[in-house]
C-alpha cells in the first residue's frame, strides 16, 4: 500500500485511513466528513491528492500527437489554459478522465502539455500515452517529483492571493499561473473537483509538507476558516456538483454519451473512440445517467433501481447523503424513457423498495457556473 508524504501529518491530525487506488488516504478527520464538507462550501478546505498523477509531454508536434489521443479539442488552448477531456478506448469507454494543461514553449521543452490523471489509472495513462507517442516526442511521469494538493472553497482565492500578492483573483477559471509561496515554486491551476472556486497546487515533493502547513497557519494569520478535508467529504463534494468519479459514473465500459459527457467530446476532430461514440449516437442510447432523490434509507453502489411495477431497470453507481442538499441520493444508469426530471423510480435497498424520484443535475450549481 502507498501513502504520500503527508500521511504522518494525517496520522497526528487524527484522520482515519481507508485504501483508495492503491494508497492508504485519509477518509476523514475527528471532526467527520460532514463537516469537512461543510467547512468547503462555507470556507476553505484543504486536500491532499497527491495519489494523483501528473505526465509531462512535449516535442515537436507533441499538441497534434495527443489531441488523436483524447475526446475534447485542445489545440485552440493558449499557455496556461486547462481543458478537461476523456482518454477514450476504441469501443468508446472512458479509460481515464484528465485535466490537461498547455504550457508556455520555453527553449529547452518546445510545445509543452502538462496531463494530470487518475491515481488508479496512472500507470495505464503512462503506458497508453507511451504506446501510442512516439520519439522525438517526450512522454515524462513526473508525479513522484511533483506534489499536489487542492485549496477549495469561497475564501480559497482570497487565502492564496494573500500568499501570493493577489496572482489568484487575476487568474481567469480553467486557466494556471505560476508563482512562489513562502519560497516554494508553485504552478498554480485555478481549477477542482468540489463545485467551488480555489486552485489545484503543485511544486516539488520535497516541500510537501512544509507547504501544506504554511497554508494553515497563513489562514489562521489571514483569519479565514480552514482546516484538511479527506477523500469522503471530496467524494460528496464532487457528487452534489454532478462531476464525476473514474469507476462509478465512468469506466472502460461507459461510453461519455451515457455520462452524459458529449460535452467534453469534439466530433469535428478525430480521436480514439470517435467512430464508436458515432455508431452509439446513431442507434441511440440504452441507458442514460441520472441522479436520484431516495426517501427511507441511503442508496449505495450496486443497489437496484426499478420502475413503478418494481422491474429493475438498472443499478447506482453511486450513492450518499449529501450535506448541502441534505438529500439522501444516488447516480445510476437507467432506460432513456426514465430518464426525465419528476419520474417516479424506487431503490431496493436491502430488499425493501424505497421510493426515488429523478431529479436535476446536479444538485449543486458550481459557483463559477452560477450567472453565466
Amino acid at each position: 500500500m502507498k501513502t504520500t508524504l503527508l500521511h504522518s501529518w494525517h496520522e497526528a491530525a487524527g484522520a482515519r485511513f481507508a485504501p483508495f487506488a492503491g494508497f492508504d488516504m485519509p477518509i476523514q478527520y475527528p471532526s467527520g466528513a460532514i463537516e469537512e464538507h461543510r467547512l468547503t462550501r462555507r470556507s476553505v478546505g484543504l486536500f491532499d491528492i497527491d495519489h494523483m498523477g501528473q505526465v509531462l509531454i512535449w516535442g515537436p508536434g507533441a499538441g497534434e500527437a495527443l489531441s488523436r489521443l483524447v475526446s475534447n479539442r485542445i489545440l485552440d488552448m493558449q499557455g496556461g489554459e486547462a481543458r478537461y477531456a476523456l482518454l477514450l478506448n476504441e469501443q468508446g469507454g472512458v479509460i481515464d478522465d484528465l485535466f490537461i494543461y498547455r504550457l508556455a514553449a520555453t527553449a529547452a521543452m518546445i510545445d509543452p502539455w502538462f496531463v494530470v490523471v487518475n491515481a488508479s489509472n496512472r500507470e495505464t495513462d503512462v503506458a497508453y500515452f507511451r504506446d501510442h507517442i512516439k520519439s522525438p516526442i517526450e512522454v515524462q511521469d513526473v508525479s513522484d517529483e511533483t506534489y499536489m494538493i487542492a485549496v477549495q472553497g469561497p475564501k480559497a482565492v482570497q487565502l492564496i492571493d494573500s500568499m501570493t500578492g493577489g496572482r489568484l483573483s487575476a487568474t481567469k477559471r480553467f486557466t494556471m499561473t505560476e508563482a512562489p509561496i513562502a519560497g516554494v515554486p508553485c504552478k498554480i491551476g485555478r481549477t477542482g473537483y468540489t463545485g467551488e472556486d480555489g486552485a489545484e497546487l503543485f511544486y516539488p515533493a520535497d516541500k510537501a509538507q512544509y507547504l501544506w502547513e504554511f497554508i494553515l497557519e497563513r489562514a489562521k494569520k489571514e483569519g479565514i476558516e480552514a482546516g484538511p478535508v479527506g477523500l469522503a467529504a471530496r467524494d460528496s463534494l464532487r457528487f452534489e456538483a454532478g462531476m464525476p468519479l473514474h469507476g462509478h459514473e465512468i469506466s472502460p465500459d461507459i461510453p461519455p454519451l451515457e455520462a452524459l459527457l458529449s460535452w467534453a467530446c469534439d466530433f469535428e476532430k478525430d480521436f480514439i473512440g470517435k467512430r464508436a461514440l458515432l455508431e452509439l449516437k446513431a442507434r441511440g442510447l440504452s441507458r442514460k445517467l441520472v441522479t436520484l432523490n431516495v426517501s427511507g434509507g441511503v442508496p449505495r453502489e450496486g443497489y437496484p433501481v426499478l420502475d413503478r411495477e418494481g422491474r429493475e431497470i438498472g443499478k447506482c453507481v453511486a450513492g450518499m447523503y449529501c450535506p448541502t442538499t441534505e438529500t439522501y441520493s444516488a447516480n445510476a444508469f437507467v432506460p432513456p424513457a426514465f430518464a426525465k426530471a419528476g419520474t417516479e423510480l424506487a431503490v431496493a435497498i436491502r430488499g425493501n423498495a424505497k421510493p426515488a424520484v429523478v431529479v436535476q443535475r446536479p444538485l449543486y450549481v458550481p459557483t463559477y457556473r452560477r450567472n453565466t
